[in-house]
């Protein structure tokens, strides 16, 4: 039986699954009103993306007991699936989804994974998607490991397709998100960042996973050059627009409905488009107060600093800033004909900004 047969094969036996809720197979990292929430925003892919979890799953297996919890944990970080979903979408509105976009899928997850096991060591993080972080349950040497087996496996992965560009457009991806973590971490209480040395790096940071899976979709659905650069237009602006609402969430979200430590960005010193809005606009003897605060030691930086926030435009102009980039990802969409997986690519859009967690 040749690939495509098998694939079909693998959608036959989980087509009577096509509604089943992300968190039946993520543990309880969703559940409720959140997971019909994504039901829908997957509905047209639904049953491809059960493929995805289920060859993530696959990946993340050892022969060692003692790896097993680890490695388990792991996979119930990721929480929304997001980048996979996006990816099988962007096949399907292109052409239709093969086996070669559900290895692809596990892998974007893979190493999405890794990232966020990665920044919850930076940032010292207890809870993520309401489940105890790697270091929080076990140590950071752990974490540090388990991100790196990630990492690693994501790349074996990716090299048994016929394909080497999976592997190049993935290994740069990882590279420039990389790039955008450090280039963050170095700049932890620097004060001088302004609006577009925050959005290069959120871009290298968050959006490039989604650009490069949305490229990925849609190349292997044998998109035009034309159609794939627009797709990937679509998912930079979108993972700009999610971590701009991200950055939003983390002061004015709560820690019950976000599901992670909340208030961590100015605690670790990251200066984030809300405190560069606030120190745009402050006046000389304000904006010295906040750079005084800013540049101490301080365990009540965030108390402090957060009456001044809710006093500036901080807060709308952060908003309207997210909403601007998930407009130009709408927009992006122009090429595609309509279809149901462009319908779910606009919500996504829509989601991104307006969600609450």
């Amino acid at each position: 039986m040749d690939s495509t047969s098998t694939f079909h094969a693998a959608q036959l036996t989980t087509e009577n699954h096509r509604e089943s809720r992300p968190s039946e197979s993520n543990g309880h990292a969703i559940s409720g009103a959140l997971a019909d929430q994504f039901a829908k925003l997957y509905g047209p892919v639904a049953a491809e993306l059960l493929l995805v979890e289920k060859r993530f799953h696959q990946e993340l297996q050892s022969p060692y007991e003692s790896l097993v919890p680890v490695l388990r944990h792991g996979t119930q970080l990721g929480g929304k699936r997001l980048r996979p979903a996006m990816l099988l979408l962007a096949a399907s509105a292109v052409g239709s989804v093969r086996e070669d976009h559900v290895v692809l899928g596990a892998v974007i997850e893979m190493v999405h994974t890794a990232t966020l096991i990665h920044d919850d060591v930076l940032d010292d993080a207890d809870t993520r998607r309401h489940v105890p972080t790697v270091n929080a349950k076990w140590n950071n040497h752990t974490s540090i490991l388990l991100g790196d087996y990630l990492f690693a496996q994501s790349f074996r992965l990716a090299a048994t397709l016929p394909s080497t560009e999976a592997c190049r457009w993935i290994g740069e991806a990882a590279r420039l998100v990389c790039e955008g973590e450090m280039r963050q971490v170095l700049k932890r209480d620097v004060l001088d960042i302004d609006e577009t040395t925050y959005i290069e790096m959120i871009q290298g940071k968050t959006a490039e996973l989604c650009r490069v899976a949305c490229q990925l979709g849609s190349h292997f659905a044998d998109g035009s050059p034309e159609v794939t650069t627009s797709l990937a237009e679509y998912g930079d602006s979108l993972g700009i627009a999610f971590q701009i609402a991200d950055d939003y969430l983390d002061l004015w979200g709560s820690d019950e409905r976000v599901g992670k430590t909340l208030g961590t960005d100015l605690q670790q010193g990251k200066i984030t488009l809300p405190v560069i809005r606030l120190l745009q606009t402050a006046d000389e003897a304000r904006r010295n107060q906040i750079l005084q605060l800013l540049a101490e030691p301080s365990r009540r930086r965030t108390e402090t600093i957060m009456p001044w926030l809710d006093q500036s435009d901080a807060r709308q102009y952060t908003r309207e800033t997210a909403l601007q980039y998930q407009r130009k990802a709408i927009t992006a969409l122009d090429v595609l004909a309509d279809s149901p997986a462009k319908a779910s690519l606009n919500a996504i859009a829509e989601f991104a900004v307006n969600r609450r967690f």
